[in-house]
Formats: C-alpha cells, structure tokens, sequence
C-alpha cells in the first residue's frame, strides 16, 4: 500500500484524508485470501483437504508435486505453503501503522476513528492467531512497530510463548470488540463486527485449553533461541473455563441463531424439495425449533447454508466470512473440484470410509458396521431420497448426510442448463463408469466412491459448452453460530471446578461451571437442527462419553470448514486417528459386482502416517535466515 503513495504522500499525510485512509484499511483486508482462505481449493487450503474425513486427488500422484500422498506421508518440507506467513505479518505492519495514525485523520467522526481502529485491530489479532494456529508460538511485532532504519541483525525477534501469543491476540480481540458495531450493512459484510472478534476470541481460547497447548509436555523441546519452553508444561483448567466464557459472550449478543428453513409440505423440485420427516420421536417432533424439528427442514437448512441459496447477509448464523476476498477460489471453486468429471467438474475431492460412518442414521443411532446393511433400492420411493440402485448402506441417514456426501448412485443437478436433457444426471463411480476409475492413468475419479457435494448448489454448471452454464456465487463460512456453541459445550465439558471469568467488557463476571443443561442447550441445537436428537444422560453423565460424541458432532456439522486438520491436533489424537488407513468403496469393482463396490478396502493410493513433527507445520529456511532469533518447530530442518 504504501507503494502506491509513494512519491505522492507519506503516512503523515495520508491519514488527514478520509478516502485514503479508508483505502489503507480495505488494503489490511487484503491479507485474507489465498492461503489464509479457510474454504478453497488445495492450492490456497490444503489442510481443509488432508485430514481423515476429506482428500483431493485429481490429477494423479505422479503428476503433482504436492500430492495428498506427499501429505499424508510427511513428505512435505519447509518450503511448502509459506506465503501465509509474510502475508500475515505484512497484514499486522499495515493494521498497526493504521492503529497509530488514524487518529490524526480530519475528516472522519470520532466513531468513525474508533471503528476503524477496532477493525485494525481485531485483523491484527487474526493473522496473528492464523500463523499460531498453523505454526504454533510466533514472534510478536512491538505494538509501536519496528524502527527498519536499524541494522539487520537488531532487528531479529524470538518466538514468544503460546500463552503470551493467546494473552495479546485476546486482548485485542476484547479491545476491538469494544468499539466494533453489532452488525454492517450488506455493503460492508464482509467487515469485522463485534461478534467476529468476541467469536474468534472463543476460538483462540479453546485451542489454548486444548491438549496440544495445555501442559503438553510431549512439547518440551519446543523452545526459543535461548532455550526457554513455548508451550507451558504445566495444566491449566481454567483454560477451558476462559473459552467457555469467551463463547458465552457471543451467545450473550443475542445477535446470532442457526440457520433454518421452514418446513416444506410440498415438492418444490430439486432446488428445494419435500420435506423428509425424520422418525417420529416423542420429545422433538411436536415441538418448534430449537426444542423440536416441528417447523424446520433439517436438510434444507444445513444445505442452504453452504451452496449460496442465501446471502451473506441474509444468514443468521454467519458471524465471520471473507465473503468478497476470494478471488474466485472459495467456495465456488471447491465445488467445480467436487462436481463429477462427466458434468463439467474435476471429481477431485470426496470422503473417506471414516466420516461416511461417522453420520448418523436418522433416529440418531449409530451405523450399523457388522455386517453392513445388504442389497439395494429397487425405485425411488421407499428409501427417500435414495433413487433406484442404490446401497442400503445409505439409506435412513440423518439429513446432514445427503446435504453434504455424494454416495454411489446420488442425484447431481445442473439446473442452469437451458437443455432439460442435461440437467440432472445419477451419477456411480463403479470401475467402467465415466466417472468411476478407468483403465487409463492418471484419471479423474473419486478415490474412495464417496463424494462430497456440500459447497455444491443444484443450480451450479462448470461445464462451459452447456448453454445457460451457472455457478451460483458463494461466500466463505469461516465462523458461524454452530461452531460457538460447540465451543461453549466442549469447554464445559472439561471442567471440573467452578471459576468466576470476567466478560470481554470487564464490567461482569459469568461463573462457570460443567452445567449439563447448558451443555445441551448449546449441543442440542445443533443437532435438533440436523434432524437428530439429542444425547441421553449417559452421555451427558460422563467427561469421556460427551468428549468422544463433541468430536464426532464436530466432525459432522463442520466437515470441509477446515476445523478437522487443527482439531485432531490440537485434541492430541492425530497420532492414532491420522495414522488409520484411509478406507473406501472398492473401486477395482464393476457394476456386476456391486455388493463388492460397498465392502470397505484399504485405499492403496491413499497411504497414512503420523510424526510428531506433523503436529505444527514448518517454518521456512528463508525466514529463519532473516531473523537468526526464530526457532524451527520440533524435527523440522533448519538451514544453519
């Protein structure tokens, strides 16, 4: 930015002006895209796609030098996906020079000022808490800046701690909340509001509290240049009672709620058809959403979220979204990769064997596993929404299923298409099949016969020879209500004694506590909303049991929202979870063989490993020779 004033103005001017400074600040914003995307493809959000739930494969291994294999073995170095630290750090130089000179600015209200240094601030805060979710402790700027007139080797900074890192960016966080608005204009959506910094805040804490951060003393080697620990070794609970107090600020708003349709009686067509009722249950079904599924429809209301049938603005549940800074890589183009080869997609992304079982069935039990469920459909009406030949495997899901995976057999649509003849197409990955594995290497097919289509509108066609062709826009879900409120749960969760936590505005305290009937307003909203019960006292009576159904909840509602990466992690369960083989449909099997196709296999193609140095990535041999202060991450390389 300041380039672009040079030989023109220089800062002691260029913040009189209102319109340049307001350039200045949109400039800041900037720094939110490409790897710092939450919700793209595997060029900009490769950890969004290299977890145990979702994979990209399109091009074949021996094609693509960074390959989902080369991932998934640690075959990756210190060189891979490292724009996201200079462009963090120039996002935080740009947002503190603003913090400290706006308030000489001539024409701009005091609220105004307040505001916009309230957005420096909470976007300071976040590229620093994106470069500590991705590399752990970093170094923090001096809040007035660094003097560059200084020679080179004074300027060299050493990692701060974990907590020291969690004590500024929340800090700040809480600071900008202060000054920042309720709500924008649809206009300025994708500007920072109180709920984005008191929700990233929420965020911040959790992964402090979490296992990874809090008393790990598997950590002990990582440390700074002068041989001081960066992760305390010590544990802390009241970690977990601060991220449940950051969430209750949000809730506390009473600005958000989750998303939902109503109700639809009657067949509308693909873009939104009947409603399907799940099982009766005595407690949920007559009753209104949030306590019942009466009034809503659970599928519709998950899938609408995420394929642009709505706005921005018109989403309740959205609390923080990069919405107009993706460049055309969000959203939109993950679902082109996740649209099939013979639609005009890529067929590049699906699921593994882990996440489809993760779902529920519809009355909310488990799947059943051994055996499986045999045979197949036999039209398009008894199994809803299953249609003919397709595995009974799939059928009597909980809705969020169909919302979001792409099984053997599954329905696309294409309704932008002007011929009708082209507009919706079953699609099967049977070996043979033009989307299914071919004899010819590499080819584009989903490695495991579970797609996904949960960024997928029915409207959307990729496929440009198709007269009409239409991608619905779409927006970046990077915090939204759900995920608060299983913050708020999981933090309860931990505890076990009771703390007295001020609020962001320091002006009250809540006291918290591990409290079942908050537990479970918070939980079962989110799951009344997906058309599944709640969890009966058994498992809201026991730490272990609620811990192990939070994750699985995590995994359902926030699946290709890059949480899964950071949070196997961050829970100290990669090692086991990240090393399982990746299992799927048997892709050597032809439509003859179809009860074959449905048994689980190994994929081979898809091998798993877990190091510890897989815990926190990299950091590159070009920063470390800047700053001769900064420490590489545990059994990383360094370049001296």
């Amino acid at each position: 930015m300041e380039h672009y004033f040079k030989d023109r103005m220089n800062i002691d001017t260029l913040f009189v002006k209102k319109d340049y400074a307001d350039r200045w600040l949109a400039d800041v914003y900037t720094h939110l895209k490409e790897e710092n995307i939450d919700v793209a493809s595997k060029d900009y959000a490769p950890f969004n796609l290299i977890s145990d739930d979702m994979f990209f494969g399109d091009r074949g291994d021996e094609l693509d030098n960074r390959s989902y294999k080369n991932y998934k073995n640690g075959e990756y170095n210190e060189g891979w996906i490292q724009r996201s630290w200079s462009s963090c750090y120039q996002g935080i130089r740009k947002a503190t020079i603003y913090i400290y000179n706006i308030d000489r600015n001539r024409q701009m209200s005091a609220q105004e000022i307040a505001e916009g240094k309230a957005e420096a601030r909470f976007l300071r805060a976040y590229y620093y808490w994106l470069l500590l979710r991705k590399y752990g402790p970093v170094p923090l700027v001096p809040d007035e800046g660094i003097d560059y007139t200084k020679p080179y080797e004074e300027l060299a900074i050493p990692r701060s701690s974990y907590d020291d890192c969690v004590d500024l960016i929340t800090r700040e966080l809480a600071t900008a909340a202060l000054d920042l608005p309720l709500t924008h204009t649809n206009r300025d959506r994708a500007r920072a509001t109180k709920g984005a910094a008191l929700a990233a805040r929420a965020k911040v804490y959790l992964y402090a509290a979490s296992p990874e951060f809090n008393g790990n003393t598997e950590m002990a080697d990582l440390i700074d240049n002068e041989g001081n620990q960066l992760i305390s070794q010590t544990y802390n609970e009241e970690k977990w009672a601060r991220a449940a107090a950051a969430a209750k600020d949000v809730i506390d708003l009473n600005v958000y709620r989750l998303f939902t349709v109503p109700f639809n009686a009657a067949d509308q067509g693909p873009a939104q058809p009947k409603t399907i009722v799940p099982p009766f249950h005595v407690k949920y079904s007559n009753a209104s959403f949030p306590n019942g599924w009466k009034d809503i429809d659970p599928f519709e209301s998950y899938r609408q979220m995420f394929n642009g049938a709505l706005t921005a603005s018109a989403n309740p549940e959205l609390i923080f979204s990069r919405v107009t800074e993706l460049s055309g890589v969000g959203p939109e183009a993950l679902a082109k990769h996740q649209t099939p080869y013979s639609m005009g997609g890529w067929n590049a992304h699906g699921i593994t064997q882990k996440q489809c079982d993760a779902y529920y069935m519809s009355d909310g039990s488990d799947v059943p596993l051994n055996p499986r469920v045999a045979g197949f459909t036999t039209n398009d009406k008894d199994y809803l929404p299953l249609p003919t030949g397709v595995s009974l495997q799939y059928a009597n899901r909980e809705p969020r299923f169909y919302a979001s995976v792409s099984y053997n057999g599954s329905i696309w649509y294409r309704l932008s298409a002007l011929d009708p003849a082209l507009r919706n197409k079953q699609i099967f990955y049977y070996r043979g099949d033009p989307d299914g594995k071919q004899p010819a290497s590499p080819q584009f097919h989903v490695r495991t016969g579970l797609g996904i289509k949960k960024f997928v509108n029915p409207i959307d066609s990729h496929d440009g020879k198709v007269t009409g062709s239409f991608v619905v826009p779409k927006y970046e879900p990077a915090i939204r209500y759900a995920e608060v409120l299983l913050i708020y749960a999981e933090a309860l969760n931990e505890l076990g004694g009771s703390y007295s936590i001020p609020d962001y505005t320091g002006t009250k305290t809540h006291s918290i506590t591990r409290n079942v009937p908050e537990m479970s307003n918070a939980i079962s909203q989110v799951r009344i909303r997906g058309g599944v019960p709640d969890y009966d006292g058994n498992v809201y009576g026991s730490k272990e049991l609620f811990r192990k159904a939070l994750k699985r909840e995590r995994q359902i509602e926030l699946l290709g929202e890059n949480h899964r990466y950071y949070d196997l992690r961050r829970w100290k369960d990669a090692p086991v979870e990240e090393a399982t083989p990746v299992m799927g449909c048997n892709m050597d099997m032809t439509v003859a063989q179809r009860e074959l196709f449905h048994t689980p296999v190994v994929i081979p193609s898809f091998p798993t490993i877990f190091v510890r140095k897989m815990y926190l990535w990299p950091i590159s041999h070009e920063e470390l020779r800047r700053n001769k202060k900064l420490t590489q991450n545990p059994g990383w390389t360094t370049p001296y």
